[in-house]
């Protein structure tokens, strides 16, 4: 049974409470995504500014979009994978994160037949939690009945792996 209008969401009626307000907070970050970006690019960049990385481009200890834009070039993963590489054999220093790398995700490596290592933190996996909690709700507006167990969906896992620093190395969860 849908919760009532109140708890309405733009994108349908909610399957029970907890998703209405799953909905309203994707309907809240999304409604003001520009601030939101600004606020998490200023995050980034105050929280790292020490950092190897970001040194090198005398960012002067500026945090806004325009400065970020002009002072940081687009990158390939080559342009980093050296210090990518540093990180996964085991350098703990602060080279692209002030917090310590907890694990690396893994792509399929489809693209260029090597898999390619992605440097995360703690809280990206508290992220990933966040995301997942969030797709339950959107996908019971759109199967009926999943939300009562009356639908089936399967989740493909690829095996774990270590570098040779020996970190996590978990493959990316791709559709």
């Amino acid at each position: 049974m849908a919760v009532d209008s109140i708890l309405s969401s733009p994108l349908g009626p909610p399957a029970c409470k907890k998703d209405a307000k799953a909905l309203q907070f994707i309907e809240d970050m999304t409604r003001n995504a520009d601030t939101v970006q600004e606020r998490v690019l200023a995050e980034i960049l105050s929280r790292n500014a020490e950092t190897e990385w970001l040194k090198r481009f005398k960012l002067g200890g500026a945090t806004d979009r325009e400065t970020f834009k002009s002072k940081i070039p687009v990158i390939m993963y080559e342009d980093v994978q050296p210090e990518i590489q540093r990180i996964a054999n085991g350098d703990r220093s602060a080279i692209l994160s002030v917090h310590p790398i907890s694990e690396f995700l893994t792509s399929s490596g489809t693209s260029g037949g090597e898999r390619k290592l992605m440097p995360t933190i703690k809280e990206e996996l508290d992220r990933r939690q966040l995301l997942y909690n969030l797709l339950m709700p959107v996908m019971n507006l759109y199967i009926p009945g999943l939300d009562k167990g009356k639908s089936l969906y399967f989740l493909f896992v690829k095996s774990e792996t270590k570098t040779s620093g020996g970190l996590l190395a978990r493959p990316v969860l791709t559709s």
